[in-house]
């Protein structure tokens, strides 16, 4: 056993994963203790640096930025029980219906606004095909759930997601670790955090959004749809739904918001309609507050998973070895980068989006970064590379909730046919990043160079005298002559 250890440790993982279906956050820490055991029998590991994990884990539940977890998890369960969504899908679908397909563009637009505040792929997954999958039963089955799937997975990529809040820390994490590498070169570039995340993946994510509307009413075009009435009270609704979500995530784009303060917002504003319209009984809130509970706590036993089997990763030495592996090889950088992306895809074809976040982006984006030089392209390839991986079938995450919850039996041939356009679209807007990396720059904040100047001409006079004046002899204090 040596350097390349970690390997073995990611393959068994995934093995286990696919094959026991026990929660990933109990393999984690299985699978660490298995191997940090072998590193301390061989004396690869030194016992007191595995001591110090608990204080480790401490000082990793005292980020902020995990605050955001449990609201995110909370709005989403609220979401799925309310009629905020139903109320925006229906007002959608009756104003985008003049263009041919409303039910499909409404479909995605539900997703673009509530995805980014729902929390997780497998939550807008659920809402979606409760709220869609119903309404799209004169459409083709493949082509429903082709649909659902990719308008659940519209969080990934449009900022400000739970999904790339927690991508934009894990970055900035990377982006300090590739700046230690042998032979990478910082130049004026500064160690990216989540603000640059976003501004980088909006106009990448907006044109996916734009393509695969396209594709949507393209796809549509023999359905006849009936368009549901909608009363003035669901518009409302949607227009007062809609106008506040779109501001709760301009202000955390634009950074005026933190995101735990969005989220807070959004659900405070939830309940509050949940009370004054008393929509919920107290059982389904019991279950609200247990559900959000037991999925907080998963993704907190997760996180510390992950961060014990991150570190007995590196005591193996495998994330230099890896890095070193993709660095050192005569290959050009571009097949570098596309092998790093290869593996990246692997892992997100059997994990979801928060385990990718937590175990796979710590490892694989530092030797990316490098390769490529640039944080924010190395962000958002990755971003769009994660979001590919779940619209794959049979194993991708969105597509396999979404066949999970339909009704109907879709064969795999048939789903690959109605999913291929939008894999394709990615796989475009994919190329196009790695091909022109100025298009992740483009919402850049200008950096402001400072000269240091002199205020007058007696600070210059100054200054020049004490230049001109002879050097005294640091041993006997006597000026030379």
């Amino acid at each position: 056993m040596g350097t390349s250890t970690g390997l073995l440790m990611l393959l068994v993982l995934g093995v286990l994963t696919v094959t026991t279906g026990l929660p990933v956050w109990t393999l984690l820490i299985g699978v660490s203790s298995a191997f940090a055991l072998a590193g301390l029998a061989s004396g690869v590991m030194d016992v007191n640096i595995l001591a110090a994990m608990p204080a480790r884990v401490l000082g990793l539940l005292e980020n902020d930025l995990l605050q955001a977890l449990p609201l995110y998890v909370f709005v989403g369960m609220l979401l799925q029980r309310l009629t905020v969504a139903d109320a925006l899908f229906s007002a959608l679908a009756r104003l985008l219906n003049p263009l041919g397909a409303g039910q499909s563009l409404a479909a995605l637009g539900v997703g673009t606004l509530v995805a980014p505040m729902n929390g997780s792929v497998a939550s807008s997954a659920f809402l979606l095909t409760r709220l869609v999958t119903p309404r799209l039963k004169s459409m083709e089955p493949g082509r429903a759930i082709a649909l659902v799937s990719v308008a659940a997975t519209i969080g990934v990529v449009i900022p400000p997601s739970l999904v790339l809040i927690l991508l934009g820390d894990a970055m900035m994490r990377a982006h300090t670790e590739a700046s230690n590498l042998p032979g990478f070169v910082m130049g004026q570039q500064h160690i990216i955090n989540t603000q640059d995340v976003f501004h980088a993946a909006l106009l990448p994510g907006l044109a996916i959004l734009l393509l695969w509307a396209l594709i949507a009413r393209w796809q549509s075009r023999q359905v006849a749809w009936v368009p549901e009435p909608v009363s003035r009270t669901t518009y409302a609704v949607a227009g007062a739904a809609g106008g506040t979500i779109v501001l709760l995530l301009a202000g955390v784009f634009t950074g005026k918001l933190l995101a735990v303060e969005a989220a807070a917002t959004a659900g405070m504003l939830l309940v509050a309609a949940a009370l004054l319209t008393r929509a919920l009984t107290w059982p389904v809130w019991q279950e609200v507050l247990e559900q959000t509970l037991v999925l907080t706590g998963a993704l907190m036993a997760m996180l510390i998973g992950a961060t014990i089997f991150s570190l007995v990763f590196r005591l193996w030495g495998s994330d230099r070895w890896l890095a070193e592996q993709f660095l050192n090889t005569g290959w050009q950088p571009m097949p570098r980068a596309l092998a790093v992306l290869a593996m990246v895809m692997a892992c997100a074809w059997v994990l979801d989006a928060f385990e990718m976040i937590f175990v796979v982006i710590p490892i694989l984006a530092p030797p990316l970064i490098a390769i490529l030089g640039d944080a924010q392209q190395a962000a958002v390839v990755l971003l769009l590379v994660l979001q590919m991986s779940f619209l794959i079938p049979p194993m991708g995450y969105a597509v396999m909730m979404a066949r999970i919850k339909a009704s109907q039996k879709i064969s795999l041939s048939r789903l690959l046919s109605a999913m291929a356009p939008f894999v394709l679209v990615q796989l475009i807007v994919v190329g196009a990043v790695l091909a022109q990396p100025q298009m992740v720059h483009l919402l850049d904040k200008p950096v402001s160079i400072t000269p240091q100047t002199i205020d007058n001409e007696a600070e210059v006079e100054a200054q020049m005298r004490a230049m001109s004046e002879p050097q005294q002899d640091s041993g006997n204090g006597a000026n030379k002559p």
